[in-house]
């Protein structure tokens, strides 16, 4: 089972509920018959689809989540990351692929921060918008 990024698999979860093309990395996966898990942090979190676009700064260990209307989601992003890893640590997950370019997802989001930390294989990919 892998853990995946629902945007990444078409889902209209992305903070601009905009459409991702599916990776091929992914459709072969799919093709293969493994098991994929899709999951949104930010709306494990409580974030709505759409939301405002927002960003993560690291202080050491400790993120802070401000949206584009000067709002503080941090609370949202952490609450999502450990709902995500709730779901890989229930079902038994090692792996994880998420979408590149993410405050939760991307290479310092997050909830891959979290999962990495926690053992979990965490690749990142990148999708086009359709």
């Amino acid at each position: 089972m892998i853990l995946v990024s629902a945007c990444l698999l078409g889902a209209r979860t992305r903070y601009d509920a905009g459409k991702l093309s599916v990776p091929d990395t992914l459709k072969k996966l799919i093709e293969s018959g493994e098991c994929i898990v899709p999951v949104c942090p930010e709306q494990l979190g409580g974030l709505a689809t759409p939301r405002c676009r927002s960003a993560v700064h690291w202080k050491g260990d400790c993120p802070t989540v401000i949206n584009e209307m000067g709002r503080d989601v941090t609370e949202e992003f952490l609450k999502g990351a450990a709902e995500a890893l709730r779901i890989a640590e229930t079902l038994g997950i090692r792996r994880a692929i998420f979408k590149s370019r993410s405050p939760s997802c991307g290479k310092d989001g997050v909830a891959a921060r979290l999962l990495n930390e926690q053992g979990i294989e965490v690749d990142i990919i990148d999708a086009e918008k359709e």
